[in-house]
Order: structure tokens, then C-alpha cells, then sequence
């Protein structure tokens, strides 16, 4: 029988090459969008992480969600440097999020206050995916528009605390098959991740017709 590690794997397969595969991922990593649109990308990250972290203190000791609660991963202060130096000192005053990205911050907050174990999904999908593909566009941001390497602009995708990835993903992994949920709750929070790829799938979507490449 698979661990549950394996299951969420699998069963958000789909879902996660789609994300992966979304047009304005492609144009964005690709070179054929400008800065503005990582700066764009990079401000609805805002409203995401927000919504998880700032659920995290809250869940840091429930039995459920508190082992995955973990500072080395939080990314609240590196995406504010990262929009001080894409969109100035005052990034604050211009920061509006898409529908899409309500929606998503939204279903986030509701999980990290009324389920826990549907907060770990949440969790699970954006944190082991900054770790994992996260570093592929923090290289292409690089190369394509000259950031230093780890520095201001692409400090999100940088985990300092976190000197082994392989090791934590690991490790992480090992939390996830001893999640304290029975059959039907593990169930319930593959459907959750399933949720949050369409989710993050959604604003990638917004973003494409924002930032339509002309033809």
C-alpha cells in the first residue's frame, strides 16, 4: 500500500503538471514577458502566503497542522523585500490581488481556521513546490532580468534555513504519512490539494489574460 506521501503525489499529478504547464508560466519562464509581470506574479504570491502564515501561529500547536508549522519555511519577509525592490519603498499602496487570488487566499484562511488538516494541503502544495520548482524560476528570473543571484528580487525562492532541501522534503514527506487522520479525513485532504493546484492553476490563468503576449 502507498504512503500517503506518494498518494497526494500521484493524485495531484495532474493537476500539478498543469499549474506547471499554465501559458503564463511558459511566457514568464521562457523570456517573453517583462519584469512587471514577474512584479504582478510576485504581488498575488503576497496575498497567499499572507493568509497562510499568518494562520501558521495559530496552528503552531495544534496536533494536526503544528508539526508542519516550521520558521525555516516562511516567506512573508522575503516576498515584502522582494516587492521593495520590484515595485519600490512604498509596494504597500499598489498591492490589489486578482479574483482568483481572493479566492485562493480565501479558501487558505478558511482551512488554517476551521481545518487544519485541509491548512496541511495548503501547506503542502506551496511550500514543497517553492523548495522543489521554485528554484527553476528563481534562475530564469536571474538570467532574464539580472538579479543578483539570491539576492533582492528573488529572495522568496531562497531558503537560507534550510541548508539540505532533499533532507527536509524528506523529512516532510515522513510528517505527511504520519498525519494523525483517519482514512476518510486523508481523503479528504488529497481532494484539498487537488483544490489548491486548481486554485493556484486559476490565478496563473488571470495572469495570462493580464499579461496577454501580442500576436
Amino acid at each position: 500500500m502507498d504512503s500517503f506521501s506518494t498518494l497526494i503525489r500521484t493524485a495531484s499529478h495532474e493537476q500539478h503538471v498543469e499549474a506547471e504547464t499554465s501559458t503564463f508560466m511558459s511566457d514568464l519562464l521562457g523570456g517573453r514577458l517583462g519584469v512587471d509581470a514577474y512584479a504582478r506574479y510576485t504581488e498575488q504570491l503576497w496575498f497567499v502566503y499572507e493568509a497562510l502564515e499568518t494562520g501558521a501561529g495559530r496552528l503552531a500547536s495544534d496536533p494536526v497542522a503544528g508539526p508542519f508549522v516550521r520558521p525555516e519555511l516562511m516567506r512573508l519577509a522575503s516576498l515584502e523585500r522582494d516587492l521593495a525592490h520590484l515595485r519600490g519603498a512604498d509596494w504597500c499602496a499598489g498591492l490589489t490581488a486578482l479574483p482568483a487570488t481572493e479566492e485562493y487566499a480565501a479558501r487558505v484562511r478558511e482551512c488554517a481556521e476551521d481545518w487544519p488538516a485541509g491548512y496541511v494541503a495548503h501547506h503542502y502544495t506551496r511550500y514543497l513546490g517553492d523548495l522543489s520548482g521554485g528554484q527553476i524560476i528563481r534562475d530564469k528570473a536571474e538570467r532574464t532580468w539580472g538579479f543578483a543571484r539570491k539576492g533582492d528580487g528573488v529572495r522568496f525562492y531562497v531558503f537560507e534555513e534550510i541548508t539540505n532541501p532533499a533532507a527536509f522534503k524528506r523529512e516532510y514527506r515522513e510528517l505527511l504519512d504520519g498525519i494523525r487522520a483517519d482514512g476518510l479525513e486523508k481523503q479528504r485532504v488529497v481532494a484539498e490539494c487537488k483544490r489548491a493546484f486548481a486554485l493556484n492553476t486559476a490565478v496563473f490563468r488571470a495572469l495570462g489574460e493580464e499579461f496577454p503576449l501580442s500576436a
